[in-house]
């Protein structure tokens, strides 16, 4: 396991409470137009676009504006009254979910066919804005669309009560359940009891093993609570967003979950990240396999690799006689990549599979250090945050001439972009899936193919 320099990053700063403008308040009535990415939908208002949440396409409705200001080239709003109704419309399941309630869900009043087809809608659109692609796009099914989240961060309200943002805001809605959370989260009890002085609660529920965790985190100044739970469960002190310090401190029981995946056990620590859908890693890994389709004596490359999801079935495609290049920045994420990896004991090779390189650091500082990179790769997987991998690595993945990369994506307009910047160097999308691992929200997961452009 190699590391390179020393990299800690700091915990990021809280943002601003939105400006809410001179407009707030206005109601309007518009004709709602198609899904923007983003859990709304756009209409329009004397020449101003408006984004509407709890709207569907060709509804009309009165929105109340939340954001704008009359300067501005856009507005935020809510529908507070529906005039015409789609037919796509159903009374939302959860009694938090609508205007200024709840924020985590985004299409509970649409039908569950509707969501797919909206979901769809908006990975098609940021093809075609940021890629110039045009295809249609199929979101498929994963599953229940309620109880399948098992990590799930509370907020705190000042009363202790536990509940979930409003959209765009740091006002606590407190709630007594959760209807996408799974039944392992409900076990814990944490609904039950107030929590003064804490900032946030996280209830994590392992998959395919019995393993609970809380994540409580005071606020500044505030002592740990003495924390009883319904059922056998480690607790773990968090870190304030408001400090520059990151990791868990362990206070009683493992400081990990384990978790139960592609028939392995996965150690996860703390708060590292998971996949939140219980069928998602098995789910993922089959699409990335399939895509690529790694072979004896491969190299291949798991960017953004985390606990090492990908890296393993990867090493057992390619064998001893070929080679793995696992990058990943965060150090608990490595840490626990090397265990569920076979490294034993902080040891420079895995017992399991002595032809995997784990490598703790930036995937953009390594990708560009020769000393690390081989100088071709057969197949890569790229599985970055959020935001996206970015031009430089897209390029410098495309120069090392893959015959197939497979990039997993949590957000369409940061994959699209990236789509974009492998076309500029020779590579095209050949096949798409798109996953509905976020059901009653706005995310989609998809899974793209980039091969080699025919020439």
């Amino acid at each position: 396991m190699k590391r390179p320099a020393d990299r800690r990053r700091s915990a990021a700063p809280t943002a601003p409470e939105p400006s809410p403008g001179d407009a707030v308040g206005l109601r309007i009535e518009v004709e709602v137009g198609p899904p923007g990415h983003g859990g709304f939908c756009v209409a329009r208002h004397e020449g101003r676009a408006v984004f509407v949440r709890h709207a569907l396409p060709g509804e009309r409705v009165v929105a109340e504006v939340t954001e704008g200001d009359s300067k501005d080239s856009f507005w935020r709003a809510d529908a507070v009254e529906i005039l015409q109704a789609s037919e796509d419309r159903v009374p939302a399941p959860c009694e938090y979910a609508g205007p200024g309630l709840c924020g985590g869900c985004d299409w509970q009043h649409a039908s569950y066919e509707a969501q797919l087809r909206l979901k769809g809608e908006v990975v098609a659109d940021q093809l075609r804005r940021l890629a110039k692609l045009d295809r249609e796009v199929v979101v498929e099914e994963v599953g229940s669309p309620f109880g399948w989240r098992t990590r799930v961060q509370f907020a705190v309200d000042p009363d202790g009560s536990l509940g979930f943002r409003k959209h765009r805001s740091h006002e606590v809605v407190p709630v007594e359940e959760c209807a996408i959370a799974s039944s392992g989260v409900d076990e814990v009890g944490a609904l039950a009891r107030d929590w003064p002085g804490m900032e946030t609660i996280e209830v994590i529920a392992a998959t395919g093993s019995a393993d609970r965790a809380l994540v409580v985190t005071p606020k500044r100044g505030e002592q740990m609570p003495y924390v009883g739970a319904d059922v056998k469960v480690s607790v773990l002190r968090g870190v304030s967003r408001h400090t520059h310090v990151s990791g868990v401190q362990r206070i009683h029981g493992r400081p990990y979950v384990r978790e139960v995946a592609e028939g392995r056990t996965w150690r996860v620590s703390g708060s590292g990240f998971w996949q939140v859908h219980p069928a998602a890693p098995d789910v993922l890994t089959e699409a990335v396999l399939d895509f690529l389709k790694p072979e004896d004596g491969d190299v291949a490359l798991d960017l953004y690799s985390g606990v090492g999801l990908f890296a393993a079935p990867l090493a057992e495609a390619v064998g001893e006689s070929g080679a793995v290049l696992a990058v990943e920045l965060d150090r608990q994420a490595v840490r626990d990549a090397a265990h569920n990896l076979g490294f034993v004991d902080d040891a420079e090779e895995s017992a399991e599979f002595p032809w995997v390189d784990l490598v703790e650091g930036s995937v953009e500082d390594v990708i560009a250090d020769t000393g690390y990179l081989p100088d071709h790769a057969d197949v890569v997987v790229l599985d970055p945050p959020r935001a996206g991998a970015g031009r430089d690595v897209c390029v410098r993945i495309a120069g090392l001439t893959p015959r197939a990369v497979a990039y997993v994506a949590c957000d369409p307009a940061s994959l699209a972009r990236d789509v974009a910047y492998f076309a500029e160097a020779g590579y095209e999308l050949t096949e798409l899936r798109a996953f509905d691992l976020f059901p009653m929200t706005r995310h989609v997961e998809c899974v793209a193919l980039l091969e080699p452009a025919q020439r």
